[in-house]
């Protein structure tokens, strides 16, 4: 299976002022997900995705399938991001059934991204 991406966003901090980087909300609940996410996922930190309004805010993605976007996330919901992460590396398109997602994930999905193929060159 090919590897999994779990992105989080470390500036998030959801309009809230915090003093210092490791403290922001993002920052947070990247350190509580590291260590804890299944064979396969790999934590990736990334600086802005620009989706501040919403919370703190995940991607998962992988090769040849779909990314999800999710977004008002907390410390509190680091077990969920862990077990979201590991639906989504179990599935080979990246498409967890619906009624299999965490409830979080089916109420607070931001953005669901198509794999990226390139088109066949005419002939």
């Amino acid at each position: 299976m090919p590897e999994t991406e779990l992105l989080v966003c470390i500036k998030c901090r959801r309009g809230i002022d915090t003093p210092g980087e490791s403290r922001r909300p993002g920052k947070v609940l990247a350190d509580a997900v590291a260590g804890q996410l299944p064979e396969g996922v790999r934590l990736v930190e990334v600086e802005c995705m620009s989706n501040c309004e919403r919370g703190c805010s995940v991607a998962l993605r992988g090769p040849d399938r779909w990314t999800f976007v999710y977004g008002n996330l907390t410390e509190a919901d680091a077990a969920l991001v862990v077990e979201g992460a590991g639906l989504y590396a179990a599935q080979p398109d990246g498409l967890v059934p619906w009624r299999e997602r965490p409830e979080h994930f089916k109420r607070n999905c931001i953005a669901r991204i198509p794999p990226f193929t390139l088109p066949e060159a005419p002939e």
